[in-house]
């Protein structure tokens, strides 16, 4: 009988996790050893800077790893073409999963109609591939009160998303659980929930997972695996 911890397989804990490495500063020796730790640990996919989407591709090529990149990141105020032409290169370059910052500054400005139009442009990008390309949306809900939230995942279902994401990792806080339920309360089963930003041990990942999220976005992927290694029962 396989071990569990809080009723979840090691398979199910992996399968959860965007092993990612976004920091400007890592080298791409430290990105290589992502794309191995992701292979190894059978990860859900492996969230990388656009710069690296191609030896990333390369890498984790019959892995069954998808490459997972982000666009307009980390602030999500380049233009609409700029996110539809980041999103294209990434796709030629073997990108499988796509995180989109949502314009942030136009939420806040109560400009709705630009921040619809701009997921929906690069979701259309992507539907433009013919690939089974799922894009998820970040808000950086650090920045952002309740109602905004809950209209970020409006605007982010009738823009055809995916995915609504929590946070990109390098704002002033990441995900809370407060955060991740009232988004899986707004979406409910029509959208998937990833939470992001600060999760960097076992039992956040099983929280986030309870609360709702079907993905967790962490630097500490090895970390969390190895923790449940040593508590699984």
């Amino acid at each position: 009988m396989s071990k569990t911890y809080r009723g979840f397989s090691r398979e199910q804990i992996a399968k959860t996790l965007d092993h990612s490495v976004l920091k400007p500063n890592a080298t791409m020796d430290e990105a290589l050893a992502g794309a191995q730790l992701a292979k190894t640990e059978q990860v859900a996919s492996y969230c990388i800077r656009p710069m690296d989407v191609a030896f990333a591709s390369l890498e984790l090529t019959n892995s069954g790893v998808p490459v997972c990149t982000v666009i307009g990141f980390p602030h999500g105020t380049t233009t609409t073409e700029t996110k539809v032409f980041e999103t294209q290169q990434a796709i030629i370059h073997g990108a499988r999963e796509i995180d989109m910052v949502m314009n942030i500054s136009a939420l806040i400005s109560g400009d709705l109609d630009y921040v619809e139009r701009d997921i929906v442009s690069v979701v259309s990008a992507v539907r433009e591939s013919r690939l089974d390309i799922p894009v998820k949306v970040i808000f950086e809900t650090a920045l952002l009160s309740e109602e905004q939230i809950i209209t970020s995942c409006r605007l982010a279902e009738r823009a055809g998303a995916d995915f609504v994401k929590t946070s990109t990792g390098f704002a002033a806080a990441g995900a809370t659980l407060e955060h991740v339920a009232l988004m899986k309360a707004c979406i409910g089963d029509r959208l998937k929930v990833k939470a992001s930003g600060g999760i960097r041990n076992l039992d956040q990942v099983v929280d986030f997972m309870l609360a709702g999220a079907s993905r967790c976005g962490t630097s500490a992927a090895g970390e969390i695996l190895k923790q449940f290694d040593q508590k699984s029962e």
